[in-house]
C-alpha cells in the first residue's frame, strides 16, 4: 500500500481492508515505518520503533482492529520486552517484564503495536518537552507544542503515521493534545478500563487510559475492546447497555446543553476561541439541542482545587521516583529528574497523611458537586483549552522559581476546563470542531457528561462529526503529503 493511499484510512477502515484481504497486515506496518521515517525528523513524535510480532498478529486475527498501527504511549502501559522510560532520564533503559491488562487487550483488539511515543517527564505536564527526548513539535505549527501529557501520540496520528494511539489523562492529558492538534479524544470514566495488575488506580483515580484519533469510529471501536474490569480491580464503571461503536449511530436526541465560557483559574479565555464557542453553540441549537449559558461549580475555591490536586499529584510522585531510583541505582537530582518535577517531588515528600485525607475530601466534594450539574443538563460544553496552542518553551519560562505547588497551579491555570472531569471521575471529550481563520490552527470543544454516560458523547460526536467533519484538513506536516 502506498502512503498516500494508507493516510486516506482511519483504524477502521484499515481493518475491513485487512478483513477482506485487500491488504496484508504486513503492508500496513511498512506505511506506518514510512510516514516515521517521512515526518518523524520534523516532529520528533516517536521514540523508538520495532518490528510488529508475528504472535501478536496472529492473536488479533479475525479482531476488529487487526492488522492497524498503533503506538504506545511512554507511559501507563507495559508491554513485555519493550522500553518504558517514563519521558525521565530516571527511568532511560527500564524494560518492562510482562504485559499490563491493557496491552493484552490491545494486543486481542487486533492492533500491532510498532513502537512508543514522547510524553512529558511523569506525564507532569500539558506540553510534551521531556529533557530526554527533546521537545516533541506540533504538525500544525512546528514552532507550537502539540499540548501533553500525550503529546507525542497525538502529533504522530495528527500527521497521519498511524490512525490511532495510546493516551493517559490525569487533568486533560488526551484531551489538550487532541484540541491541539486537530484530533478527537475521550477520557473515559472512572474504572472504565483497568489499571492493573501493577496499580489499582493512578493519581487516586484521576488518571484514566484511551487513545486519540481522527475520527470517531476509531475511538469508539477502541473503547469498545479495552472497557471492563480485570480480576481484582477495585472497582469499575456499569457496562454499557451496547457496543459504543453501536452508540454511533443512533440519534443522541434533543440534548440539553450548558454553555461554559469561562474556566475558574486567573486566565480568561481568548476571543478565538471564545468565537469557536459561539460557532458551536450555534451548531448544537441548529441541530435541534436546548442550549444555555451554564457556570461550572466545582463546590470548593480554585485555591482549594489546585491545592488538592497537587497534593494528589505530588505525594502519588514521591514513591514513582523512590522506586525508579531504587531500581535503577541513579539519583534523584538534577543529572536525573527536571526542574519541576524535583520541585513537586520535594513538595509531595512535605504532604502529610492529614493532608492527604484532606485532598480526598476535596475530590468528593468536586466529584458531587460536578455530578450536581447533570441533574440539570444532559452535557457541558466548554472550550478545551481557553488559548491556542502556546509557542514551545512557554511552560518552562522561570520554571526554576516554582515550587511544587506553583508548578501545578502554572498548569491548571493554563487548562482551567480539563482537571475537574478527572477529579469528578466523568467522561469528557475534545472534538475539533473549528479553527482560528487567522492561523488556521485547530480548535477543540470540550463535551463532558455524567459518571458512565460515555454513549451520551458518542452519540453527540458522531453527529457533530457528520454535520461539522473534520476529516479534510490536515497538519503542514502530514505524511500523506511526503
Amino acid at each position: 500500500m502506498e502512503l498516500s493511499e494508507y493516510v486516506t484510512y482511519d483504524a477502521v477502515g484499515l481493518a475491513e481492508l485487512v478483513a477482506r484481504g485487500e491488504v496484508a497486515g504486513a503492508e500496513l506496518e511498512a506505511a506506518a515505518l514510512e510516514a516515521v521515517a517521512a515526518v518523524n525528523p520534523l516532529i520528533n513524535a516517536v521514540v523508538e520503533t520495532w518490528p510488529a510480532e508475528r504472535a501478536e498478529e496472529e492473536a488479533g486475527e479475525g479482531a476488529p482492529l487487526a492488522g492497524v498501527p498503533f503506538l504506545l504511549k511512554d507511559l501507563g502501559v507495559s508491554m513485555a520486552g519493550k522500553r518504558v522510560e517514563l519521558g525521565s532520564r530516571l527511568a532511560k533503559g527500564n524494560v518492562a517484564s510482562a504485559d499490563s491488562y491493557l496491552m493484552r487487550r490491545f494486543r486481542e483488539s487486533g492492533l500491532v503495536t510498532i513502537g512508543r511515543t514522547t510524553t512529558p517527564e511523569f506525564a507532569y505536564g500539558i506540553t510534551t518537552e521531556a529533557v530526554l527526548y527533546g521537545p516533541t513539535r506540533n504538525p500544525w505549527d512546528l514552532d507550537r507544542s502539540p499540548g501533553g501529557s500525550s503529546g507525542g501520540s497525538a502529533a504522530a496520528v495528527a500527521a497521519g503515521i498511524v490512525p490511532i494511539a495510546h493516551g493517559t489523562d490525569a487533568a486533560g492529558s488526551i484531551r489538550i493534545p487532541a484540541a491541539s492538534t486537530g484530533l478527537f479524544g475521550l477520557k473515559p470514566t472512572r474504572g472504565r478500563v483497568s489499571m492493573g495488575p501493577d496499580v489499582d488506580e493512578i493519581f487516586n483515580g484521576l488518571a484514566v487510559q484511551g487513545g486519540l484519533s481522527r475520527t470517531v469510529r476509531d475511538s469508539a471501536a477502541l473503547l469498545d475492546r479495552i472497557q471492563g474490569p480485570e480480576s481484582g480491580d477495585p472497582y469499575f464503571a456499569a457496562p454499557p447497555d451496547r457496543p459504543y461503536s453501536e452508540e454511533i449511530t443512533r440519534a443522541p436526541g434533543r440534548l440539553r446543553v450548558g454553555v461554559i465560557a469561562q474556566g475558574g483559574g486567573r486566565r480568561r479565555t481568548e476571543g478565538a476561541v471564545l468565537d469557536a464557542l459561539s460557532r458551536t453553540a450555534e451548531l448544537l441549537a441548529s441541530l435541534g439541542h436546548h442550549v444555555q449559558e451554564a457556570t461550572l461549580d466545582p463546590g470548593v475555591s480554585w485555591e482549594q482545587f489546585v491545592g488538592a490536586n497537587a497534593q494528589l499529584w505530588t505525594a502519588n510522585l514521591v514513591p514513582w521516583l523512590d522506586a525508579l531510583a531504587a531500581a535503577s541505582g541513579r539519583p534523584i537530582d538534577p543529572s536525573t529528574v527536571q526542574t519541576e518535577t524535583l520541585a513537586s517531588y520535594a513538595w509531595g515528600r512535605q504532604v502529610t497523611g492529614a493532608d492527604f485525607v484532606s485532598a480526598l475530601g476535596v475530590r468528593n466534594t468536586v466529584a458531587r458537586s460536578i455530578g450536581r450539574h447533570f441533574d440539570r443538563y444532559d452535557v457541558l460544553l466548554t472550550p478545551t483549552l481557553p488559548e491556542l496552542p502556546p509557542r514551545l518553551g512557554v511552560y518552562a519560562e522561570a520554571v526554576e522559581e516554582l515550587d511544587g505547588l506553583g508548578w501545578i497551579d502554572r498548569l491548571l491555570d493554563r487548562s482551567p476546563f480539563t482537571a475537574c472531569f478527572n477529579v469528578a471521575g466523568t467522561p469528557a471529550m475534545s472534538v475539533p470542531l473549528t479553527a482560528d481563520p487567522a492561523t488556521g490552527l485547530p480548535i477543540g470543544m470540550q463535551f463532558a457528561a455524567a459518571y458512565g454516560r460515555e454513549d451520551t458523547l458518542f452519540r453527540l460526536a458522531a453527529q457533530l462529526e457528520e454535520a461539522a467533519p473534520w476529516s479534510h484538513r490536515v497538519p503542514a506536516v502530514w505524511a500523506g503529503s511526503h
